[in-house]
This record gives C-alpha cells, sequence and structure tokens, in this order.
C-alpha cells in the first residue's frame, strides 16, 4: 500500500513538472511569434496594424457619409473605388494647367496625370486574388502595377516611394491581412490619360 501511495506522488509530481513545462514552452512560442510579427500574436494582426497606421483605408475604402462627415464604409474595406461611381465632373484641362488636385470620395483623384482610381485590394478575382506575395513586393518597392516588373508605374497619391522603405516582413503582413479580408468583386476602372500632354513634349 505505501508503494502503491509513493507510486501516485511521483506521478503526479512528474505531471505537474511536465504539464508546467509545457506551459512554459508555449508562452516561450507566443513570445517567439510576437517577436516574429511586430509585437502582435499573428502576421494577418499586425498587417492589419500595418493597414490602419499606414492611411490605406483612407484611399482604398469607400467612404458613407456620417453626422461628422464622410467616413470609411467597414463592409467594403479596401474594395477600391466603386466601379459604377464617376469622377468629380471638373475643367480637367483647367486643373492639370494649374497643377491641380481634386478629389470628391478620396477613391478617384484627378490632377495633372489624369485621373487614378484606387484599385480593390480585397483576394477577390477583380482585386488581389491572383497575385503572389512576390508580386505584392514588387508593386509596392517599384511602384509597378499588379506587381509586374514591365507593368506601368502607379499613379499619384500612392505614396510606394514611401512604402518601400518598410521591410519584407511589414510588406507580407500586410499582403496576409488584404489575404485575409472579405473578397469584393468590384473591377476598379482603368486610369484616364491627361487631356494635355505633358509638359515638354
Amino acid at each position: 500500500m505505501k508503494t502503491k501511495l509513493h507510486f501516485i506522488c511521483i506521478t503526479l509530481i512528474f505531471s505537474a513538472i511536465l504539464f508546467n513545462g509545457c506551459s512554459e514552452k508555449e508562452k516561450e512560442t507566443a513570445e517567439v511569434k510576437k517577436i516574429l510579427h511586430g509585437g502582435y500574436e499573428s502576421q494577418v494582426k499586425w498587417g492589419e496594424h500595418l493597414v490602419m497606421i499606414g492611411g490605406c483605408n483612407d484611399c482604398h475604402t469607400p467612404k458613407k457619409m456620417s453626422p461628422k462627415g464622410p467616413v470609411p464604409d467597414m463592409e467594403l474595406t479596401m474594395s477600391g473605388h466603386p466601379a459604377a461611381l464617376p469622377p468629380p465632373e471638373v475643367d480637367r484641362a483647367e486643373m492639370e494647367k494649374n497643377g491641380l488636385v481634386v478629389t470628391r470620395e478620396l477613391t478617384s483623384w484627378i490632377g495633372p496625370w489624369g485621373i487614378s482610381f484606387a484599385s480593390n485590394l480585397t483576394p477577390d478575382q477583380t482585386g488581389i486574388g491572383n497575385w503572389q506575395e512576390s508580386s505584392f513586393i514588387i508593386a509596392l518597392r517599384e511602384g509597378k502595377y499588379k506587381g509586374m516588373p514591365s507593368g506601368r508605374s502607379l499613379l499619384p497619391p500612392m505614396p510606394w516611394e514611401m512604402y518601400k522603405n518598410m521591410t519584407d516582413d511589414e510588406i507580407k503582413a500586410i499582403f496576409a491581412y488584404l489575404k485575409s479580408l472579405k473578397p469584393i468583386n468590384n473591377l476598379v476602372p482603368q486610369p484616364v490619360a491627361p487631356v494635355s500632354p505633358p509638359p515638354g513634349n
């Protein structure tokens, strides 16, 4: 009986040590993950944080009217310029001549470069559904449309010249977050060329 009780005690002590070791190991793993993901528990959460502080919703999320004015419509998060919404009606030639820039809803922009429309960055096929991580890195590092090395340059107001300074891990985290979003079918219009040729042409 004494031997049996002794065996049970040893088993309980060993189990407690083993459980505590597993618990410590899990804590260590969670801490390592946080270090790897900018202090966040996952790559997606880190990417969400970077998108929020990077102001990506300012252009890529359509707006809705609120008592405080236009605010991002988070039901349409990162879906870009609504396909059916026309750009503001302005005298483009006059604007281009004076170097002015105008927007109505912050998803389309008119300036000396012509008209640009904020892209759909959701994982739908009309957005980045077919993109690879490597394409996204090229888009932000080199300012290339759809991340194609031979593609056209991204147009203002996309500040890729600033975003290119992000680390690879930051860009990958943003891509992981965008890929986690609800896919929204929205085929954004192609850019429109300026009405006047640029100076010197």
